[in-house]
């Protein structure tokens, strides 16, 4: 038990460490927590009681991600950016389909493999992505239309990636007539979850404490969310983001709908990262092979390529442009939640797609914070 104490103790120090590196140097504390973690896995020092709670923390820190994220979806935000928004967050996804399972099938990757892939590819990190954003302090449109682009870019990859498996699967018996349908259940349920807690919560939400919801309010919505989403088999994210937008655009009683979220985020979010460092196979790394770096350099060519598009198309400024694939190059859990659906799905590729997908994730899981704060630097940065 004692060790339970001083792990978690070293955990929060280490938190603050990199809460304090990430202020003064151009690398995220997403970054630094995710190295710290996989030294401490690597060397055997996180005892296996506490990484055995990792599924829990998980859960609970996206969840908590998932409500601000729906608080980016305002509709006085989305009045001037909504167009940009979903040109942009439509346009990578597209991209990103055309360009990877294009590249790879141009490199001798069998079609049903590549397409697989290209809808794998089509995933982002909406943890990593908004805590770069909070750690920056940066507050202006591109940041505000990158938050709300994480916040609707994980449905369209879900929408993505199962009509993809479903191309991909059409000669496996039954893969074509099922293979979305428990996508469209997740994300049709996702969304009716996430207005029955919605509702009830902008409504009695904030009554007490002068506009503002308490932290237990607060952590029974987040709590109530995921216990429902995984009861129900939904996805939690899907559901704390609906959830988060209906009550940050229907309690208008609220003053800062989320502000007790935002304190109590942050030290679920080092434990998250930690844990997740700490559990990453490195050997997967060494596993990826010519596809796997063909598969990096073309999702990074087409996020990039996508972003410009989109944000081209939506209006957005041309300076900023160049910057939306930067920002949104992070990827994490539910790449490799979609590589474990799809593993079945095909299994004469099944141990190729699962090592391919991990190994890239942990790729960009290191690098894609430190670009998405780059970037994020260079749009507040004044322009001649």
């Amino acid at each position: 038990m004692h060790m339970m104490f001083l792990t978690l103790g070293a955990m929060f120090v280490i938190g603050l460490g990199a809460h304090l590196i990430g202020q003064r140097t151009p690398v995220p504390r997403v970054t630094l927590l995710l190295i710290s973690g996989l030294v401490a896995g690597q060397m055997g020092w996180i005892p296996e009681r506490i990484t055995e709670s990792y599924e829990f923390l998980s859960i609970t820190a996206l969840t908590l991600v998932a409500f601000l994220l729906g608080g980016a979806l305002k509709a006085s935000t989305l009045k001037t950016t909504g167009k940009r928004v979903f040109t942009i967050s439509l346009c990578i996804v597209f991209v990103t389909l055309a360009v990877v399972s294009a590249g790879l099938i141009a490199l001798g990757t069998d079609p049903a493999l590549a397409v697989v892939l290209a809808g794998i590819a089509s995933a982002t990190a909406p943890a990593a992505t908004t805590d770069v954003i909070r750690q920056s302090g940066i507050r202006n449109d591109f940041t505000r239309t990158v938050e709300a682009v994480v916040a609707v870019d994980d449905a369209w990859g879900l929408m993505a990636f199962s009509l993809c498996l479903s191309f991909a699967t059409m000669g496996v018996a039954g893969g074509a007539e099922s293979a979305g349908i428990p996508v469209i259940r997740e994300i049709g349920g996702a969304v009716v979850l996430g207005m029955v807690i919605g509702l009830p919560g902008a409504l009695l939400t904030g009554r007490i404490g002068d506009g503002e919801p308490l932290e237990v309010e607060a952590l029974a919505l987040v709590f109530l969310t995921a216990g429902l989403a995984l009861w129900a088999e939904v996805s939690f994210l899907i559901a704390g983001m609906v959830a988060g937008a209906i009550i940050v655009n229907m309690a208008s009683h609220h003053d800062r709908a989320f502000h007790e979220i935002e304190h109590i985020q942050w030290p679920f979010m080092v434990l998250f990262f930690l844990l997740a460092g700490a559990l990453l196979d490195i050997d997967a790394l060494g596993a990826i092979g010519v596809i796997g770096v063909a598969y990096m350099v073309l999702r990074i060519a087409a996020r990039i390529l996508g972003g410009w598009m989109g944000a081209r198309l939506g209006g957005a400024p041309a300076a900023e442009r160049r910057y939306y694939g930067v920002a949104l190059l992070p990827q994490a859990g539910v790449a490799v939640g979609m590589a474990l659906i799809a593993a079945p799905a095909l299994p004469a590729y099944g141990d190729q797609i699962i090592a391919l997908t991990i190994g890239t994730t942990i790729a960009f899981e290191l690098f894609g914070p430190v670009l998405t704060l780059w970037s994020v630097r260079k749009t507040a940065a004044p322009r001649g």
